[in-house]
């Protein structure tokens, strides 16, 4: 076994966990799991069946990644965020196939106490504040804050705001690591 599990932890048999993952206090990993390599899934976090988890992913305090999400690589989910994965939900009504599949995709960053609504896909880089509720695909980049959450800016790769407008077309420069990235009918790019 070349991840590291607390003895308080309960991880399934059938749970796949990459090398050099660590496991902390109280977390539940579902059999069907899959998680990556170098992640952390801090304490109380509990990983359901139908997850992918990619390499190098934070997963915070008291995060549930329920049926139906998906992390890419170096994900970070904040403290006590929220997935969900039904979108109408009802103690009386059974709705397992009626789950909505959540994406976050390479690099973003999910702040403490945010939602994720399920049946959405969270771009690349995107940085979600805390607090803020995502009930709508995000795009690359994107900086989104409050409820329901809206664009407030764009963010390089290394977390840094970017000087673009909202709309419109622009280039700027990561303050502190120099990458260039250009904004185009709505979309940034990370220039070579």
């Amino acid at each position: 076994m070349g991840y590291t599990v607390h003895p308080s932890a309960i991880v399934d048999e059938g749970a796949q966990i990459g090398e050099d993952s660590r496991v902390w206090h109280f977390v539940h990993v579902s059999p069907k799991a899959r998680i990556g390599q170098r992640c952390s899934l801090g304490q109380g976090v509990y990983v359901g069946n139908d997850v992918v988890i990619g390499d190098n992913v934070k997963i915070q305090n008291n995060v549930s990644v329920y049926d139906a999400v998906t992390l890419e690589d170096d994900v970070f989910c904040g403290p006590s965020m929220v997935f969900t994965n039904v979108y109408n939900p009802r103690s009386a009504v059974v709705r397992k196939d009626e789950y909505r599949r959540t994406l976050v995709k390479k690099g973003a960053t999910l702040g403490a106490n945010c939602t994720i609504v399920c049946g959405t896909t969270v771009g690349e880089y995107a940085f979600v504040g805390a607090g803020a509720v995502i009930n709508r695909d995000v795009p690359a980049f994107a900086l989104m804050v409050g409820v329901p959450a809206r664009q407030a800016g764009w963010m390089s790769r290394f977390g840094e705001r970017l000087q673009l407008p909202l709309q419109g077309d622009g280039e700027a420069t990561c303050p502190h690591t120099g990458d260039k990235y250009r904004l185009r009918e709505g979309k940034v790019t990370l220039l070579a």
